[in-house]
């Protein structure tokens, strides 16, 4: 270390080429300030590769998070309507169980498949009477 420091602070080494200094770039004359320049150059580099990485992580990491709270949201959405469609289910075997409910669910579920029958086929009249 106090040979690099007695290098820099030599008035050869600081005005060993004029010209590059015109140029605003600097030459040493050691090959080991070379390295160690490249050194640090390659350092900032890697610096800046690693932060990049960081952040990327950082951004993968907040966006797993965030799908792992939608997916629970939904698993527990999912978990309410399951309780809900077994007590449904329940009731339809309550109505099932006797005769009459059942024959007057039958009579509903046909009125409703007419209903739904007359009204396409009056939608399927008018286009063709418009169309």
């Amino acid at each position: 270390m106090s040979y690099r420091r007695d290098h820099r602070n030599s008035r050869a080494a600081l005005f060993d080429s004029y010209d590059d200094l015109e140029d605003g770039s600097i030459k040493y004359s050691h090959p080991h300030d070379n390295s160690e320049h490249e050194n640090d150059k390659d350092i900032n580099s890697l610096h800046d590769r690693v932060s990049f990485l960081k952040r990327i992580t950082g951004d993968i990491h907040e966006e797993v998070e965030s799908h792992n709270r939608m997916l629970d949201r939904m698993g527990n959405a999912m978990d309410a309507s399951r309780g809900v469609m077994s007590s449904t289910m329940d009731r339809f075997k309550m109505v099932f169980e006797k005769k009459s409910n059942r024959k007057m669910c039958k009579l509903v579920a046909y009125f409703v498949l007419a209903f739904v029958m007359i009204y396409y086929f009056f939608r399927f009249l008018m286009y063709f009477m418009h169309g």
